[in-house]
């Protein structure tokens, strides 16, 4: 307690010394005028864009409302400084209200024009204030009455890992997603689409949780997702014994090939390289070109190889056959 005490004198002295009071009126002068700078300041009037949220209000049960039921306009206001304060700092502006079916076209869409939305406007607002101007200058929304489909969700952006690693699986948290939307635009989405991603050099797995993209007039449950990216180390290995298939072969012939198993080079993840199996690729060699080309050796295709493989061939590419009869 004394050491407070001896604080509070030391303030009191320092205030109210003989060198200090001169200081002291010029404060509070300093403060009047700075009181009567701002009421004269706010006095004045000023214009001010203000962000007032709207909300759709009475959608029937039987209607799902495809644009965002709670959206905002932009409305530029002009009026003293002190009631533009007002607006800004108070829930005064909170939302305005528009009424489904006083505004439902009935066509899937309601609108409402720029003399009604002012109107509505200028109804929040102090009598002295006015809007010069709206935007937009129309509110429109959308509305189904509950048709929706599922689609996949795909990400969209640029996902780079470091050198010497690569995305080797990603995964979906949601993996789809339900669209509501008129009947023509749920014909032509097949997929949803992630904000566009920017990850560059990460070698761990990276999770990241984004919005979804979609267009204003369509709605979709829910609107975000979680993108696991699993990365791995880039190798390049092979695989020997890989059978050769021929194809469009004619019945009562065989096609015979030398050697008959082949090697397939490829680059692939560490993690995945002791899962593969020759049984995995696989290696064709295609007898209606052989016919036509009647060359010694036949061409070998890779036709098929597993997910998270990449830059895969064959070695050899060409080989010595005979056709003999069953």
């Amino acid at each position: 307690m004394s050491n407070i005490r001896n604080i509070l004198t030391a303030i009191k002295r320092f205030l109210f010394s003989n060198m200090n009071k001169e200081f002291l009126i010029f404060l509070f002068f300093f403060i009047l005028s700075s009181i009567f700078w701002l009421i004269l300041t706010l006095n004045e009037s000023y214009e001010r864009e203000l962000t007032i949220p709207v909300r759709v209000t009475g959608v029937p049960k039987n209607v799902v409302l495809t644009s965002s039921e709670n959206d905002t306009i932009r409305a530029t206001v002009r009026d003293k400084g002190w009631v533009l304060m007002a607006y800004l700092y108070t829930d005064r502006l909170k939302h305005i209200r528009i009424p489904f079916k006083t505004y439902d076209r009935g066509n899937g869409t309601g609108s409402m024009g720029p003399s009604e939305l002012k109107r509505v406007v200028e109804q929040h607002l102090e009598t002295s204030s006015k809007v010069t101007a709206i935007k937009p200058e129309r509110y429109n929304f959308s509305y189904n009455f509950g048709e929706y489909k599922r689609v996949p969700v795909r990400w969209t952006g640029r996902v780079i890992p470091e050198q010497l690693y690569f995305v080797s699986q990603v995964k979906y948290e949601p993996d789809s997603v339900d669209v509501y939307a008129s009947h023509e635009k749920l014909d032509s989405i097949r997929a949803i689409y992630t904000e566009p991603l920017n990850h560059v050099n990460f070698r761990d797995t990276l999770r990241v949780e984004c919005r979804l993209s979609h267009p204003a007039d369509v709605k979709v449950v829910p609107e975000r997702a979680t993108i696991t990216f699993h990365t791995d180390v880039l190798t390049e290995e092979s695989i020997d014994g890989v059978a050769i298939h021929c194809v469009n072969m004619p019945k009562g012939k065989v096609l015979r090939t030398f050697p008959a198993k082949v090697k397939v080079h490829f680059i692939t993840g560490v993690s995945q390289v002791r899962s593969l199996h020759a049984d995995d690729f696989t290696v064709i060699a295609d007898y209606r070109e052989i016919q036509s080309s009647q060359a010694e050796k036949c061409n070998l295709y890779l036709k098929a190889s597993p997910q998270g493989v990449s830059h895969a061939r064959v070695e050899p590419k060409r080989v010595d056959y005979v056709i003999e009869e069953e």
